[in-house]
């Protein structure tokens, strides 16, 4: 998708080293600790307080509950257990934060995150920018952040039709004439998605998310059978929030009249890929991954 300089990650681990696995909330923390166990390494989890999905614990060899703005600690808890590999994924539900104060008392920050968010954050709030100050905190610990996709390669996107909907003759044009206007987004860090109909831009994603810009499409195009378009932000460091879409996604997509969701290949993550293909096949929705030089 892009010629910028890649961050060079370390390679998984061979089996049977443990690995740790911080978790926000989502199917995907899910995906990964199976596809560890699969791959034979043990997990070791730190669930962030009040995101983390009931069904991981059971996955990890050993599990804690930690705090979102403890960063300080999420190392040396690992290295206690003799890790020294993490991955990290999941989402946070901030809301979950603001608007509820005994939650909010459990996440007060500890020293260490409190002067890294002064030092390295107070002018860039970006995730990319987070994931440095996460990554270097580790690193003090002597724990190194892994590529998130490591554990689940089948679950990213493939070249072309993944399920059994091919997209129209239409369908097709909009990824051609939108997939320049993507890269361009992406380059610029905008936002991961754009949303086209018969060449005319729909909706560009903001920070309010992928599923939220789909509703908003919807609300503005009253057409059914646009296409959704989303790639991975130039340059992008899979250590941490890579762009994903699962059944929620295809749902929303359909919902809102959406008819083609096209993927940049090998760059966006399927959680739960087969349910997401199977959901698309049943709602008449197109899925299709697209190379870095288009159709």
């Amino acid at each position: 998708m892009s010629t910028a300089a890649l961050t060079i990650l370390p390679d998984p681990p061979p089996p049977p080293t443990p690995v740790g696995l911080i978790a926000g909330g989502g199917r995907l923390p899910i995906n990964v600790a199976e596809g560890l166990n699969l791959r034979g390494n043990p997990v070791h989890g730190l669930g962030l307080a009040d995101q983390y999905d009931p069904m991981l614990p059971p996955l990890c060899a050993s599990f804690r509950q930690v705090g979102l703005l403890r960063v300080g600690s999420w190392g040396r808890a690992l290295r206690r257990l003799g890790v020294s590999h993490a991955i990290m994924v999941g989402r946070v539900d901030k809301a979950k934060l603001m608007f509820d104060p005994l939650r909010a008392l459990r996440h007060v920050p500890d020293m260490r995150t409190v002067l890294g968010w002064y030092k390295h954050l107070r002018h860039d709030k970006r995730s990319h920018a987070m994931l440095r100050l996460v990554a270097r905190e580790l690193e003090r610990e002597g724990v190194e952040l892994l590529d998130s996709t490591a554990a689940i390669p089948h679950m990213m996107s493939d070249a072309g039709v993944m399920g059994s909907v091919y997209p129209d003759a239409g369908q097709r044009g909009d990824i051609r004439f939108a997939w320049p206007l993507l890269n361009e987004l992406l380059r610029l860090d905008i936002g991961q998605a754009i949303a086209v109909r018969q060449r005319d831009v729909i909706s560009v994603e903001g920070i309010e998310g992928t599923d939220r810009m789909i509703e908003r499409s919807g609300e503005l195009c009253r057409r059914s059978g646009w296409t959704l378009c989303k790639g991975a932000r130039a340059g992008h460091d899979r250590r941490s929030d890579v762009p994903s879409v699962g059944v929620k996604t295809i749902e929303n997509l359909h919902r809102a009249g959406g008819g083609c969701l096209a993927l940049a290949a090998g760059e966006v993550i399927m959680i739960d890929k087969d349910r997401t293909l199977a959901a698309a096949d049943e709602l008449g929705v197109a899925v299709m991954g697209v190379s870095a030089v288009g159709l």
